[in-house]
């Protein structure tokens, strides 16, 4: 195996792509490229690939993706400069959990994305 990319099913592509640019992502791929609705992106921001999708554009092909929003997936994300990236966010998503140093020596902070996923970010200080 060489990467992860997760492929996160939204009910609204474009709240979730404006949601991502804040957290600094940038859209790398898209479907359709150009003129129609987006159905499908990719956003990167470092080693951090995340694709994002509408249910309705997999609903025939495989009607077993459903799910209310959010759920029990939590993305864990390591970046470097983790308090001044906090602070550049912090007041623009909803912080679940503030900074704080952990038992097994991470300094992390979890937001709710605009899905109800929950990203922990993380950095080894």
């Amino acid at each position: 195996m060489e990467s992860l990319a997760p492929n996160i099913f939204t009910n609204n592509l474009q709240e979730t792509i404006a949601v991502y640019t804040l957290l600094g992502f940038k859209v790398a791929m898209s479907v359709p490229e150009q003129g129609d609705e987006l159905v499908w992106v990719m956003m990167v921001n470092g080693g951090v690939t995340l694709m994002f999708q509408t249910f309705d554009s997999l609903a025939c092909e495989l009607p077993e993706i459903s799910r209310k929003d959010g759920g029990s997936l939590l993305l864990y994300i390591n970046i470097k400069n983790i308090r001044d990236y906090f602070d550049s966010v912090k007041d623009k998503v909803k912080v679940l959990k503030g900074l704080e140093k952990t038992f097994y020596g991470a300094t992390e902070f979890s937001i709710l994305d605009n899905n109800n996923y929950v990203l922990t970010f993380a950095e080894n200080e």
